[in-house]
């Protein structure tokens, strides 16, 4: 363990995040605007539908821009079909809320956009876009037990949707970490994706958690390059709804900070770690990093990168743009300067 500890201290790479956010325009990104739930209407009761052709305005994605041993049992999300809420227009599988997400699928053709929002105990509302393809979109339940509200919405006309399904439910999760070990439509993968198998050969059996932890960091760190193009794009709105393709993000090893840190939870996840992709701001800038749990200390929400005596944050994206940068590594320190929006 103290060689690695050396290791990880040698080889902490960071970057001054004003010269990066400067270099890559990200002062104007998004100007920090979060989805709002702008619905005042009280829950349902768990398990009563919900049709209303009142339309409210919902806002456009974020996008988080800045830049800056043997394959464990992959646990993968079903449709089972036993606990579900149909209309003719769309479809919510909640037979295994106690793993920590919902399945939510639209049955009929529409060139409408597609939304749905779901507000946890904690009140936060998490909005997500879903496509008419015929196929179920899996949506975690971040927010821990208690009572969830899931309502689907098809555009009217331009940011004003109408209500064509909801459902509220109670949830009681058999493990508090199985929102954050599964795949998700943030985090997307199965037992047969390159990512899976890229985690897998790089630890062994015998490796505790930060050593697993490290080796899949350093991966990335090493050998991924922020995509300032795809970034301007983005901002140009030439990419509504983006997500990120974890394997092919591998396979060309650049992206925008959504994708380093989507693929590197995904990594984890399928060793079995808990891990979450977080989304919040860095600063004032829109962005997203991770947070892994640890026996020793618990969920780790502030500071994650162990520099072999301090905890401190850790931010692939940041640490992969650069060399070493002691502002950079003062910025990111405990993670004061980070605030949480959403866990995914």
């Amino acid at each position: 363990m103290n060689k690695l500890k050396k290791a990880i201290s040698l080889s902490l790479f960071v970057v001054f995040i004003f010269i990066l956010c400067s270099a890559c325009g990200l002062d104007d990104i998004l100007s920090g605007s979060s989805p709002e739930t702008p619905l005042n209407t009280p829950r349902p009761k768990p398990g009563e539908s919900v049709d209303n052709p009142a339309t409210i305005d919902l806002p456009p994605d974020d996008i988080p821009l800045n830049r800056a041993p043997a394959i464990p049992i992959v646990l993968m999300p079903v449709a089972s079909g036993i606990l579900t809420e149909e209309n003719s227009k769309a479809v919510i599988d909640y037979s295994n809320t106690s793993d920590g997400y919902v399945m939510v699928k639209w049955l009929t053709n529409t060139t409408k956009q597609l939304r749905v929002q779901i507000t946890g105990p904690s009140d936060v509302v998490y909005t997500y876009s879903i496509w008419p393809d015929s196929t179920f979109n899996v949506l975690p339940l971040s927010d821990g037990n208690g009572s969830y509200l899931i309502r689907v919405f098809e555009q009217a006309e331009g940011t004003a949707y109408a209500l064509a399904l909801s459902l509220s439910v109670d949830v009681k999760l058999d493990d508090e970490f199985a929102p954050f070990l599964r795949p998700n439509q943030y985090v997307n993968f199965n037992e047969s994706s390159d990512i899976v198998a890229k985690a897998a050969s790089l630890v062994s059996a015998d490796d505790s958690l930060l050593e697993k932890v490290a080796a899949v960091y350093y991966f990335i760190v090493n050998n991924f390059t922020y995509d300032m193009d795809f970034a301007e794009e983005v901002l140009a709105g030439h990419h509504k709804g983006y997500l990120p393709d974890l394997d092919a993000v591998l396979a060309r090893q650049y992206g925008i900070c959504f994708d380093y840190a989507a693929v590197m939870t995904g990594m984890l996840r399928s060793q079995g770690i808990p891990t979450k992709l977080v989304e919040g701001f860095a600063g004032e800038v829109h962005h997203a990093w991770i947070s892994v749990f640890s026996e020793e200390t618990g969920w780790i929400e502030q500071a994650v990168f162990f520099d072999g005596e301090n905890w401190t944050l850790m931010d692939p994206t940041f640490a992969s743009s650069a060399g070493n940068s002691s502002a950079l590594a003062q910025f990111i320190g405990d993670g004061n300067n980070y605030s949480v929006l959403f866990l995914h």
